[in-house]
């Protein structure tokens, strides 16, 4: 060998790899988090432009589900079945104190036409209790067909979870924008 082992330059080339496995390692966290931001714009980008995509009107269906949690879910599926997309509504997610006809009225209908097609779910206090919630009534009105109403950052998740127990039944998303 040309180089002496020297205790000089064990020291110094010991270091010398220290260093460069210490590069090494930040390189490749700098990199992480940078395509873990270029992830996150991509989403963010594809998001945004998502909201502002038209929505189109849902073919007849079976039945409504709305969601609950927001402003015009149940107004939206209210109209569509006074409209006779649907036979039946469920309103899934309702709180314990609110009837039918004031959710009526604040959406601008008379109640009594559609009365009898509509079903208040009280139980579900999450999506995935509106999947369930959702799932007992679809069997238990046989539907095939649904419109689920809701949120238009909500959807995704929200048919997630009625895909999951909702096998054989054609689901058509009707995402609500909030108001201005």
């Amino acid at each position: 060998d040309r180089l002496h082992d020297r205790a000089g330059y064990r020291t110094a080339l010991a270091a010398a790899a220290a260093v460069t496995a210490g590069r090494r390692r930040l390189l490749w966290f700098g990199a992480a988090v940078l395509a873990a931001g270029v992830a996150w714009t991509a989403g963010f980008v594809w998001f945004i432009q998502s909201i502002h995509r038209p929505v189109e009107d849902p073919p007849r269906a079976d039945g409504i589900v709305a969601l609950t949690g927001g402003a015009e879910r149940i107004e939206t599926a209210l109209r569509l079945l006074q409209e006779n997309r649907a036979k039946v509504l469920l309103v899934s997610g309702i709180g314990g104190g609110a009837e039918l006809g004031v959710l009526a009225y604040r959406a601008g209908l008379d109640a009594a036409p559609i009365v009898d097609r509509v079903t208040l779910g009280r139980t579900a206090t999450s999506t995935r209790g509106n999947a369930l919630e959702t799932a007992a009534w679809v069997r238990e009105h046989d539907i095939h067909s649904l419109i689920v109403v809701t949120a238009f950052y909500h959807m995704p998740r929200a048919l997630t979870e009625l895909r999951r127990v909702l096998t054989g039944v054609t689901l058509y998303p009707l995402p609500v924008l909030p108001p201005d």
